[in-house]
C-alpha cells in the first residue's frame, strides 16, 4: 500500500470497473438473459460525485434510472488475482449509485453500440463515504436500499449476487489490471425505476452508511 489516502480514492483512483446483470432479478426486470460470465463496462473517475452535489441529469435523456450498489475499493493492486487472496487487496467499500440513461442505453443495445453515453456522464456515480474492510466483515451478505422521496424503491441483499467479489476481482484482473485506488461497483438488486428534476434519493447499507443525493439537471 502506498502513502496516498485510501480514504479519499476516488481524488486520484484511476477507473471504475461496473459489473451489469449481477443480480439475477434485475437481469429479469430488464428483459435480460441471466449471464453466464460477468458484463463489465468502465465509468471515468470524473463521473464521481459526493454528498453535497447534485446528480446532473444529462439533456440528452428523459428517462434517468438509479441503481443502488456496493462498491469495492482495490487497496493493492494486482494481475490474474487469484480468488483465494483476492479479498487481501480490498481496502474497503462504498456505497454507489450507478445512474444510468435507461433509454439511451436501450438504444444502443439495440444497436450493439457500447453503453458509454448511459453510463459515464459527469455525476453518474455518486459515491458515500469510504467504509473500512473491517466494518464489513462479510460483503456478500449485506443488505443495500435505496428510496426515492422517502418511498422505498431498491431493497437487497449481497447474497444475491451472482458472481461473488473475490470471483469478480479474479475475472477482472485477468483483462483489466487492477490499481490501487480503483473501484468495483459490483452490480444492483431488481426495483431500478426513474427519476425526476428535483427528486431525492436516500441510499444506505443497514447498520453501515447512508447517502442521500439531489436530482438536478443543468441549467
Amino acid at each position: 500500500m502506498s502513502t496516498r489516502n485510501i480514504v479519499r480514492f476516488w481524488e486520484w483512483g484511476k477507473k471504475i470497473i461496473c459489473v451489469g446483470r449481477n443480480y439475477a432479478d434485475h437481469a429479469i426486470e430488464l428483459k435480460n438473459a441471466i449471464p453466464s460470465e460477468p458484463v463489465l463496462f468502465l465509468k471515468p473517475p470524473s463521473a464521481y460525485i459526493r454528498e453535497g452535489s447534485p446528480i446532473l441529469v444529462p439533456f440528452y435523456t428523459s428517462n434517468l434510472h438509479h441503481e443502488v450498489e456496493l462498491g469495492v475499493v482495490i487497496g493493492k493492486g494486482g494481475t490474474a488475482i487469484p480468488q483465494s487472496s483476492a479479498m487481501d487487496h480490498v481496502a474497503g467499500y462504498v456505497l454507489c449509485l450507478d445512474m444510468t440513461a435507461r433509454d439511451i442505453q436501450d438504444e444502443c443495445k439495440a444497436k450493439g453500440l457500447p453503453w458509454t453515453l448511459a453510463k459515464a456522464f459527469n455525476t453518474s456515480c455518486p459515491i458515500s463515504d469510504f467504509i473500512p474492510k473491517e466494518k464489513i466483515p462479510d460483503p456478500g451478505s449485506i443488505n443495500l436500499w435505496l428510496k426515492v422521496n422517502d418511498i422505498l424503491k431498491q431493497s437487497g441483499s449481497t447474497s444475491q449476487m451472482i458472481f461473488s467479489i473475490p470471483f469478480l476481482i479474479n475475472y477482472i484482473s485477468e483483462i483489466i489490471s487492477l490499481e490501487e485506488g480503483d473501484l468495483i461497483l459490483t452490480g444492483t438488486p431488481k426495483g431500478v425505476s426513474s427519476v425526476q428534476e428535483h427528486d431525492e434519493l436516500q441510499a444506505g447499507i443497514d447498520g453501515i452508511v447512508t447517502m442521500t443525493f439531489k436530482v438536478d439537471r443543468k441549467s
